[in-house]
């Protein structure tokens, strides 16, 4: 929630108070792992809400929990206790059906190895979320090459992975995260296998994606790439240590 002035006609000024809509929720979150008769607690009573718009970086030292709590957003883990909201759904006590369904239909995935099938075109490989969500193929094989124009490889409808740079096979992978016009689309250090040059240019298709106003939410290491979002989420020891907003 936040308070705005807003002008009316000549000298008169109102606050009004604007409820922002949460995409997701998550609710006193915990995760435990089991080793055996060892039992190890990743994630310690979480409590977040994410919004539609907002560019997030989730951010902390290895072994923070951040990629525990990613895995969990996108519906690949149950946390061991509280609840997540995705859009107006809570998923805690999805099964696996449920869960794979809620994913494949809500949920953009770009990951740091690309996770690209190397037998597909990048057309097909764009095409594949759409194939699975039942998509008639003339209108999948539409978005797909509208998509692939989106980010630059209107050109290279017929490549296979094999014959790309890792920053295109990167830029297949958003459109292909951007196909089911997700809720969220959820970013795995993106930029960790690229060279700087293409590193900046997929950083700024995300920039592209918040102004259209598209809700990221990004893990990584890096403090450089956490100053390109607006929200900066920092965990240590499996809890929230800051969150703050940039601009």
């Amino acid at each position: 929630m936040s308070i705005q002035t807003l002008s009316i006609g000549n000298d008169r000024l109102v606050q009004a108070v604007v409820t922002r809509q949460a995409v997701a929720r998550v609710q006193d979150i915990t995760k435990t792992y089991h080793m055996g008769e060892l039992a190890v607690q990743v994630l310690h009573g979480i409590s977040l809400d994410f919004y539609h718009g907002d560019y997030i970086s989730i951010m902390g030292p290895s072994g923070c929990g951040k990629s525990t709590l990613m895995n969990i957003l996108g519906c690949l883990d149950q946390p061991t206790s509280g609840r997540y909201f995705l859009g107006d759904k809570d998923t805690s006590q999805m099964n696996d059906n449920e869960l794979s369904a809620i994913r494949g239909a809500r949920l953009g995935f770009i990951f740091q190895s690309y996770n690209l099938i190397p037998q597909l075109t990048v057309l097909e490989n764009i095409e594949l979320p759409l194939f699975y969500q039942g998509h008639p193929a003339e209108e999948s094989r539409h978005i797909a090459t509208e998509l692939a124009a989106r980010v630059g490889l209107g050109d290279r409808l017929e490549h296979r992975p094999f014959e790309l740079s890792g920053g295109q096979q990167q830029r297949v992978a958003i459109a292909r995260a951007l196909s089911n016009d997700p809720l969220i689309i959820l970013a795995d250090e993106p930029t960790g296998n690229l060279d700087s040059k293409s590193g900046a240019e997929i950083l700024n298709l995300f920039d592209d994606l918040h102004q259209q106003g598209k809700t990221l939410i990004m893990v990584t290491h890096s403090d450089e790439l956490a100053e390109r979002s607006q929200r900066q989420i920092r965990l240590r020891d499996g809890r929230v240590e800051s969150d703050e907003r940039s601009h």
